[in-house]
């Protein structure tokens, strides 16, 4: 079984910067892929970075140059720092994680099983 907590979210002005934080609990070892995903309000869930199970790292088109996704996984977590923040990058940010043995990059959310509850982050202009 995994739990995922995420923190850092908060309200900062356009071009600022904020660090978010995954936090995994694992009662089941084994290899897992983890991702960050976020949702505007009435919009849907969307991909937006992952370090995959081998510890290869992807970003979404719209955040790439800006977002860097990382991990320390002696203490089972994972960032996203993110700077040079549009107002359009406003969202619940979602830390999500599935079994993998094989290093897979997936951007859809159907591949993930365990969701953490997510953390807001607002940048306004």
């Amino acid at each position: 079984e995994v739990q995922l907590e995420e923190s850092g979210g908060g309200s900062v002005q356009a071009g600022g910067s904020l660090t978010l934080s995954c936090t995994a609990s694992i009662s089941t070892p084994g290899r897992y892929s983890m991702g960050w995903f976020r949702q505007g309000p009435g919009e849907e869930r969307e991909w937006v970075a992952q370090i995959n199970s081998f510890g290869g790292v992807k970003a979404a088109d719209p955040v790439k140059g800006r977002f860097t996704v990382s991990q320390n996984k002696a203490k089972d977590t994972m960032y996203l720092q993110m700077n040079s923040l549009k107002p359009e990058d406003t969202a619940l940010y979602l830390c999500a994680a599935h079994p993998d043995r094989t290093g897979l990059f997936s951007d859809l959310p159907s591949t993930y099983t365990v969701w953490g509850q997510g953390t807001q982050v607002t940048v306004s202009s």
